[in-house]
């Protein structure tokens, strides 16, 4: 199953974008033994629009026309169900197992996501209470995503 974050805000060029190409980079490498990768990062710019609705709504509509059906598209969002790393990799399983082809996370832009974006989720994940940077976000994301191919492939990575 293909893997797309779909993420308003760009990441620079320095220690995040590192972090992040090293946790996609393992992912692309082993994940296929289990039938997950390769991630592709799709980047969309900020919206512009005076309004925090306006903008919420701009990035949302933007998000889901980067992840068009078909899909199984996961909002990372603070209101989002909490899962262990455990519980993560059994959703990504879960969604393989399915026979969905691709499954997108939408990490929206500083006001948070837009209601289009909540309706069209098919479920929406937390990386915890705290509110995050955007590029830490997709930091944390990447690694669980490898963590969670290294659950289901028995390596050692994770240990309980």
């Amino acid at each position: 199953m293909r893997l797309v974050i779909a993420a308003v805000g760009r990441l620079k060029d320095g220690p995040e974008r590192v972090l992040y190409t090293r946790y996609t980079e393992r992912v692309n490498a082993t994940g296929r033994g289990v039938g997950l990768g390769p991630i592709e990062l799709r980047e969309l710019p900020e919206g512009k629009a005076s309004s925090r609705d306006a903008r919420m709504n701009d990035e949302a509509e933007r998000l889901l026309a980067r992840t068009e059906p078909p899909c199984w598209r996961i909002l990372l969002d603070e209101r989002g169900k909490a899962l262990t790393s455990q519980a993560f990799a059994h959703m990504l399983r879960d969604i393989r197992d399915r026979g969905e082809g691709t499954a997108a996370f939408l990490i929206g832009g500083p006001d948070g996501h837009g209601e289009t974006a909540r309706q069209q989720a098919r479920q929406a994940i937390s990386l915890g209470p705290m509110t995050l940077p955007h590029g830490l976000a997709r930091i944390v994301l990447a690694e669980q995503i490898y963590r969670a191919v290294t659950i289901l492939s028995g390596h050692p990575y994770h240990r309980d």
